[in-house]
């Protein structure tokens, strides 16, 4: 069992004991820099398992030490046995569908923070929010967030003015980065045609397509270095334009939306919730 919070760990509100976490992908990037920021507040947050695939070359390691916050007591496996409060996975496709189902099993709220999802993960995500409570989130970053409310009120806004607004958006990530475009930047999209009606998409351009549609939105994917994250929505119209861009300087954006995440999800009925639950955007 890992120890106990320190006497002297502030105390969280309501005087509640910490929420009991487990981390699902623990190993990974993200599951690391989540298991680090929840040891800085450990009047708020006990981890209790760190889940990884069975045979991954980690399991055995202390989370805390992988994850450069010092020994927690809890070692990586593929199972977890321990009382939750709030599963939060940042995985990979694929293994989603299996924490979906033994967060069911055990009745325990589950964030999922993995994009790029395979069919048979959404659908058993889908089928989770029947039963237990879920947020799900292109991105767990809250600038992120605001900035998507702010994308669609602009698309919103352009559309019902009547000139014509041609929508192009970047995003730039790291090396690492499996999946093209960002699920942040498809979701991204996704809200200007459910405000503008755009029917085609262009993934980058090359050669002599012609002249640019009016209903087509444009996907520009970057991949280089160690970049956490960065889009730019761009609506350009005669004579002037408009940018919305939101930029991470670290991953810790992502971890600390996922635990604000996970704290609002805690004790919450079935049902699918997402970042703007969390935000309070109506």
């Amino acid at each position: 069992m890992p120890p106990t919070a320190p006497e002297n760990a502030s105390s969280p509100p309501g005087g509640r004991p910490p929420l009991r976490l487990v981390m699902h992908g623990a190993a990974g990037r993200m599951g690391q820099r989540i298991i680090a920021c929840a040891a800085a507040e450990p009047g708020l947050w006990r981890l209790v398992a760190a889940v990884e695939r069975d045979g991954h070359p980690q399991r055995g390691a202390d989370a805390g030490t992988l994850a450069g916050a010092g020994a927690c007591g809890v070692a990586i496996d593929h199972v977890w046995e321990a009382p939750a409060d709030v599963v939060i996975d940042f995985s990979l496709p694929g293994a989603v569908a299996g924490i979906a189902r033994t967060c069911v099993a055990k009745r325990v709220p589950l964030v999922v923070a993995t994009t790029g999802l395979e069919p048979a993960d959404q659908a058993a995500v889908a089928e989770a929010a029947r039963s237990i409570a879920v947020l799900q989130s292109p991105s767990m970053s809250l600038a992120v967030n605001v900035a998507m409310d702010l994308v669609a009120r602009a698309a919103a806004l352009l559309h019902r003015s009547g000139v014509r607004a041609d929508v192009e958006i970047v995003e730039t990530h790291h090396r690492h980065k499996e999946d093209s475009p960002s699920g942040t930047a498809l979701k991204f999209g996704s809200l200007v045609r459910e405000a503008m009606g755009q029917s085609r998409v262009a993934h980058g351009r090359e050669g002599r397509p012609g002249a640019r549609p009016a209903d087509e939105i444009g996907y520009h994917a970057v991949r280089a270095g160690d970049n956490p994250g960065e889009h730019t929505i761009l609506f350009g119209l005669d004579g002037e334009s408009l940018a919305v861009n939101v930029r991470a300087t670290s991953r810790d954006c992502y971890a600390r939306g996922a635990l604000a995440a996970a704290a609002f999800l805690a004790g919450k009925p079935a049902g699918m919730y997402s970042m703007r639950d969390v935000l309070g955007i109506a």
